[in-house]
């Protein structure tokens, strides 16, 4: 499924779900009861609903993904027998390794021996340019494996800032109409001001509280991103320089 149809269908889906939860759960909840509450904060209580809906479903997606790209098996085992077998010139059972761990790493490293067969016996290039063919795929292979590990890391940035300004905006908005309210009273009646001002900042923390999650994730998948690019780096950086004395 492509990406914008993806987040398409998942905006959708989490604003159906935030608008039926607000009417239909929340409307007619318990006088009493702090779902209640959540109603009285108005209808931007539903968009807070939705989105912490979307972060959720980001950090289930995200979570699915990069354990994928992490392969099958421990990674450090996998570089060592694909080492091992490169030092016995074991192409065959190092592309066998790659497609057992189908990882982001796995593939890259399988690009670049597939591609270190065909123009080690080439005539026409000499060494050097051999080994930069080598090179090239596996950065172009790791160019298209990146966008993959990074997916929607932007969406929950962006989820983190809005759910916040959604916070106060309704926030504003209960505020805005308790105080009305009280101006058409004509007398100041503590109680229900307190009340509408509770219920106002319901806002404020849903919007706050999502955001919360929506960074913990973010800078969680970030920092495990970065973990793996260093691990494709380092680990692609090995097995030029095993091909290259082999050559």
């Amino acid at each position: 499924m492509k990406q914008g149809l993806f987040n398409a269908i998942l905006i959708t889906i989490a604003f159906v779900v935030g608008l039926s939860l607000y009417y239909f759960v929340f409307g007619t909840a318990d006088k009493a009861s702090v779902l209640h509450d959540l109603y009285q904060g108005g209808p931007l209580i539903a968009s807070l609903v939705a989105m912490l809906i979307m972060v959720l479903t980001y950090i289930f997606e995200r979570s699915f993904s990069l354990s994928k790209a992490n392969g099958t098996g421990p990674q450090d085992e996998f570089f060592s027998n694909v080492i091992k077998n490169l030092n016995e010139n074991n192409f065959d059972s190092t592309i066998r390794l790659c497609d057992a761990q189908r990882s982001s790493l796995a593939n890259i490293l399988k690009k670049g021996i597939l591609k270190y067969q065909e123009v080690v016996s080439k005539d026409g290039l000499d060494k050097k340019e051999k080994i930069e063919e080598v090179k090239r795929v596996m950065e172009e292979t790791t160019m298209f494996e990146m966008p993959t590990l990074e997916k929607n890391l932007i969406a929950l940035s962006t989820i983190a800032s809005v759910a916040t300004l959604v916070g106060l905006l309704g926030t504003v908005v209960g505020m805005i109409r308790s105080f009305a309210a009280l101006a058409r009273a004509g007398s100041p009646d503590a109680t229900a001001l307190s009340k509408g001002i509770s219920e106002a900042l319901y806002n404020t923390a849903g919007g706050i509280g999502t955001a919360i999650i929506a960074i913990i994730a973010y800078n969680f998948f970030t920092t495990k991103i970065d973990g793996m690019t260093y691990v494709i780096d380092e680990s692609s950086k090995d097995v030029i320089r095993n091909l290259e004395t082999k050559h």
